[in-house]
């Protein structure tokens, strides 16, 4: 059995990714596959790539607040391409009021500011297939 592949992504005009790096060199260390598309990516550049890399995740990144206009574009995108059995988690700045919508739009959990990273690898074990 192949190892889980994640793609993490920075949609929009985030500069910085030092927390999206730290999580993604420890799902590596953790044995995921995983795949960093850089920064500044669009909603069609993230699916594309998912799609193309064959992932089974894709951890969105966020700093900006456009989090509720974003990962809807994204999970739309996923529908279109019929790649909606790429699950879809979140991490960054993201106020509390907001998780609830965006649980309900398809994303399956927000890791905030002071998760650790033991968190976000022990979820991804439990929940994924």
């Amino acid at each position: 059995m192949r190892p889980k592949r994640i793609l993490i992504a920075k949609p929009g005009l985030d500069g910085h990714d030092r927390g999206a790096k730290v999580v993604a060199r420890a799902l590596r260390d953790a044995g995921f596959e995983v795949i960093y598309s850089g920064l500044r990516r669009t909603p069609e550049e993230i699916v594309s790539a998912a799609v193309q890399e064959d992932v089974d995740v894709i951890g969105l990144s966020i700093l900006s607040g456009a989090h509720n206009v974003l990962f809807p574009q994204v999970l739309d995108l996923l529908k279109e391409q019929k790649a909606e059995d790429i699950k879809v988690i979140a991490g960054g700045i993201i106020p509390e009021q907001d998780i609830a919508g965006l649980k309900k739009f398809g994303v399956l959990e927000v890791f905030l500011p002071g998760a650790t990273t033991i968190q976000i690898v022990d979820w991804l074990n439990s929940n994924l297939d």
